[in-house]
Formats: structure tokens, C-alpha cells, sequence
């Protein structure tokens, strides 16, 4: 698709105000060699976002003899973000301040059965009210609230497209939250969301060709290719978990067979199990989380059953990495969300044992292959960057005050430049 002015312009607002968020504080000269646009085209930057009040002006430093260099740093307390991750099985929502420093937490369980969009709804507005009213902010404050849901997204329209674990198609998500919640609404899925969070702080930074493998309930791979984003022509980039593993293997929501989340997602894991150790007290049938916990403690403790399904699991994982590997000769590749964390370190040494086994050496031999080292929820904060880039599209190049936050039916509300 091809950016029009107003799409570069709000790249370059991103990108400005990421490089500030990362190197407060810093100079008008090291923003334009750090993002390679002229000096004069990041100095009328820095001034609308000084105008937005995101920023704030800290003094000079001295130049080689040259005039004192003003310094610039982004105003924390200018404004609040919100990220919010959806999940097959909980809601985990954050509030950030404008340096993404995590100000509030809340959490939502998602049981069994607990998956109609009007219950996922009431869970994602509790969890938003509560970590508004932890951190005492008011509605003014909140500049965005940007919302990640598993499976396929328009978010332009704010449609959940499908989310095959949940049988969900056209889906109006934002349209049914914003009569819950009266803040600016910014739509992407998980995928996305972990990229852009390992791109500004995590294991991604400083790389120009990443791959973020999201392992969940649902399994996907976010690109980021030539130091960007990648979504695609529909924005569908990275459904790598419904590619084709094994011939004729296990069933896909998605409704085919052998997919690769079916081996590696937290279901599949639990299937392994049983299939290994059909009465394994490692199993707990209804709860994925309580599994994958279980399992980790117990494969941490040297259990033969939880190392032998941990080693299985790495074989698929390390096959269906391998062909990223392959195709795509990243830098790094990360291992991400809920269960990559949980299992750890004896997940990580069997994947890279198994990659070995199958990628092509030169390509391989350019990639780490690590776990996520971001300390807080990826989704949530990559979430909460969706809805700093809408922020940044929907306001005009000349202001005169802070950003507006009404709600639904604000222009460019979920139509945010494909810049990260």
C-alpha cells in the first residue's frame, strides 16, 4: 500500500519520540544521526512533540567548540498510555506513563467457555477501570488505550476478523468497548505486539531483521524486516503457527491438520503429555496455565516425563524455527509470551540443540536464538505503542494544546501508519 505525507509524517513523529523514549536525555543533532532524517526536519519534530507536551526541553550539553547543544527528554508524566493483552485465557492489562514505565497492573481470568465477545468485553473494561483508578489517572490523562487480540485483525475498522481458538469472524471489537470505555481505541494482535515491544527494548533493539516467536495458547512468529515492522498486505503477517508441521497430523481450530501451533502451543504441550503419561499428576485437564507451570517446575527439578515432554516439544519448535531460520536469515530469533517464559531455560538449550539439527549452517550461524528479556508483559507494551502511534497520526502537524481524548468516533481513532 502506498504512505501518503501524513503516514510518513507520523513515522517520523514515532520514530523521533522512540529514539527519545530510549536515550533520554539527548541532543536535535544525535535524534537526526540516530534516525537519519536532516536536522531541520527533526528539529520542527521535536518541536511538535515539545508543542504535545511529550516532551520537555533539560538543558544544554557543550559541543566541540561549538554552541551548547539543547537537550530534550520525554515528559513521563505528560500523558498515560494503556496496553491491553487479550489472551485465550486471562486479560492482563497495563498502564504506562509516556516513558512505558508500568505505573498500574490488573488482571482478568478467562475460564473455559468464557469467550463470547460481550464476556471478554466486561473483563477488558474491569481491567481498564482498575489500573485507571490504581494509578489515579485522570481521564484527561490517558491519551490511548491500544487493544491486542489473537488471530487476524483490520485494524483500521477495529474488526477481530478471526480468532480460530474462539471461533470468533467480523467480530466489531472496538465498537462493543467503546461503549464501555471512553478513551481513544487502537487495535492489533499479539503478534505485532511482541515485536514492537522487543524492537524498543528488548532482544530486537538494534537489529534490522528479527523474528519474535509468540508462544501461547496460540503460536505466531512477528517480523520485523530492515529494522521495521512487517504486517503484510492485510496485515496478516506471521501466521507461521498455522503452517503445515507434520502431514496428516493433529487438528487445527483453524480447521486444518499438522499446524505447527497444535505441537508447540500450551494445548498441544498438554496433549504431548497425555500422550506420553496418560495419568501424569503434571496434568491438570482444564487449566493450560496451571500445566505449563507445573510442567516447567518439574522439568526444572530434573522429572524424566516433564524433560522428555519439554525435548519433544523443542523438536517440533526447533524444526518449524528452523525453516524461519531458513527463509527469512534473521538476526535473532525470540522466544516470547507465556509459555516461553514459564518453561525457560530447558526449553531454550533443547530448541537450539534442535535447530542445529536442521537449519542451514550459514544462516544459522548469523542468528541467536534467545528468550524475550523484557521484564514485563511484551504484549501489553507493545499494545500500549499501538495506541502512542495512534496518538501521534491523530493529531495535526500544527498544535496548540495536548491531544484530545474523546472516545469513540475520533477521525484516525484505529488508523495507524504501519511505522513500527
Amino acid at each position: 500500500m502506498r504512505r501518503t505525507s501524513r503516514d510518513i509524517r507520523t513515522a517520523n513523529r514515532y520514530e523521533v519520540l522512540r529514539q527519545i523514549i530510549a536515550e533520554s536525555p539527548t541532543s536535535r543533532q544525535e535524534l537526526a544521526a540516530a534516525t537519519g532524517l536532516s536536522l531541520a526536519t527533526v528539529a520542527t519534530l521535536v518541536g511538535e512533540l515539545l508543542d504535545l507536551r511529550m516532551i520537555t526541553e533539560v538543558g544544554f550539553e557543550d559541543s566541540a567548540g561549538g554552541r551548547p547543544r539543547g537537550l530534550v527528554a520525554v515528559n513521563a508524566s505528560g500523558g498515560a498510555l494503556v496496553g491491553v493483552d487479550i489472551a485465550e485465557t486471562y486479560v492482563h492489562v497495563e498502564l504506562f506513563d509516556l516513558a512505558l514505565n508500568v505505573l498500574a497492573r490488573a488482571d482478568e481470568e478467562m475460564r473455559p467457555g468464557e469467550s463470547r465477545p460481550e464476556q471478554v468485553v466486561g473483563h477488558v473494561a474491569a481491567a481498564v477501570g482498575s489500573v485507571v483508578a490504581q494509578a489515579g489517572a485522570g481521564a484527561a490523562r490517558v491519551l490511548g488505550v491500544g487493544v491486542s487480540v489473537p488471530g487476524q485483525v483490520d485494524r483500521d475498522t477495529g474488526v477481530a476478523e478471526y480468532a480460530p481458538n474462539w471461533d470468533w469472524h467480523d467480530v466489531p471489537l472496538l465498537d462493543l468497548l467503546a461503549e464501555h470505555i471512553a478513551h481513544p481505541l487502537y487495535l492489533d494482535n499479539p503478534l505485532r505486539a511482541c515485536t514492537v515491544a522487543e524492537l524498543w527494548f528488548g532482544a530486537a533493539r538494534g537489529r534490522g531483521d528479527a523474528v519474535v516467536v509468540n508462544l501461547g495458547t496460540g503460536v505466531g512468529a512477528g517480523l520485523a524486516l530492515g529494522g521495521g515492522l512487517h504486517r503484510g498486505v492485510s496485515n496478516s503477517a506471521g501466521e507461521w503457527g498455522h503452517t503445515t508441521l507434520v502431514l496428516d497430523g493433529r487438528p487445527c481450530h483453524c480447521g486444518n491438520h499438522g499446524c505447527v501451533e497444535t505441537y508447540v502451543g500450551a494445548p498441544g504441550i498438554m496433549r504431548s503429555l497425555r500422550e506420553l503419561s496418560p495419568r501424569s499428576p503434571l496434568l491438570h485437564p482444564e487449566d493450560q496455565t496451571a500445566t505449563i507451570e507445573t510442567l516447567a517446575r518439574a522439568a526444572a527439578a530434573g522429572e524424566p516425563v516433564a524433560l522428555e515432554v519439554v525435548r519433544e516439544t523443542a523438536r517440533y519448535l526447533g524444526a518449524a524455527i528452523s525453516d524461519l531460520i531458513n527463509l527469512l536469515n534473521p538476526e535473532v530469533v525470540v522466544l516470547s509470551s507465556w509459555v516461553a517464559a514459564r518453561l525457560g531455560e530447558p526449553l531454550l538449550r533443547e530448541v537450539r540443540a534442535a535447530v542445529a539439527r536442521h537449519a542451514l549452517r550459514r544462516p544459522l550461524a548469523a542468528t541467536g536464538i534467545v528468550l524475550s528479556p523484557i521484564p514485563t508483559d511484551p504484549v501489553s507494551l507493545g499494545a500500549a505503542t499501538f495506541a502512542l502511534e495512534g496518538v501521534l497520526r491523530s493529531t495535526p502537524r500544527k498544535v496548540d494544546a495536548a491531544p484530545a481524548t474523546a472516545g469513540r468516533g475520533v477521525p484516525g481513532r484505529s488508523r495507524t501508519a504501519s511505522s513500527s
